[in-house]
């Protein structure tokens, strides 16, 4: 297993320039968004049929990311999520883990903050280590980002396939305007599908 500490300081990125930046250095993966900010941001940054968003199955997105990992094996698949959500579904790490899918990677933006309910601090900020979590679990690179150029950290890591990894980024507790994708379930279904080459269910 490998550690890669990118940074150690308080949460300082705009998140969503991050995302945008990743975003567009990871232009053919399959990227699975978590409800709330994780989705307004990849949505504003760039909507496209390879994308899925999840709007209510918070603590899903790790795990949805698992599935197709496994199911799509020559694709690159990028879950971006935020603490809060990601904590909902810590299971899901424990399974990563034990599966091991070279072909996953898992981005946490992390505010500190339970942005989608009120603002009330996240265990992240109380103390909750999801970069040791993830360690434990079995996961076989780590980076923790503090700056918009951890990106391009990330997406290397992505294209490499060197194993399953999670990426801790350290983003600022900000508000900001949101950006709604499509809420239609049974289309983003479907549009993902075509992406894919696949029949619509």
């Amino acid at each position: 297993m490998t550690a890669i500490t990118q940074a150690t300081n308080a949460t300082s990125v705009h998140r969503r320039a991050f995302v945008a930046e990743l975003i567009s250095q990871c232009t053919d993966a399959l990227i699975v968004t978590g409800l709330g900010s994780a989705s307004y941001d990849v949505f504003a940054a760039s909507d496209r049929g390879r994308t899925f968003y999840l709007w209510g199955a918070m603590g899903g997105a790790a795990a949805l990311g698992l599935g197709l990992a496994i199911a799509q094996p020559e694709c690159d698949v990028l879950v971006i999520t935020g603490d809060g959500e990601q904590l909902m579904g810590l299971g899901a790490l424990a399974t990563i883990g034990v599966q091991k899918p070279r072909n996953l990677s898992i981005v946490v933006l992390d505010n500190g903050y339970f942005g989608e309910t009120g603002m009330q601090r996240s265990h992240t900020s109380l103390g909750v280590d999801l970069i040791g979590v993830a360690k434990a679990c079995g996961f076989e690179w780590t980076l923790e980002i503090d700056n918009v150029g951890g990106a391009a950290d990330i997406a290397a890591q992505v294209k490499r396939r060197a194993g399953c990894g999670l990426a801790r980024v350290c983003v600022k507790a900000e508000e900001l305007p949101r950006a709604l994708p499509p809420r239609d379930g049974v289309y983003v279904k479907n549009r993902f599908r075509a992406a894919l080459g696949l029949a619509p269910l």
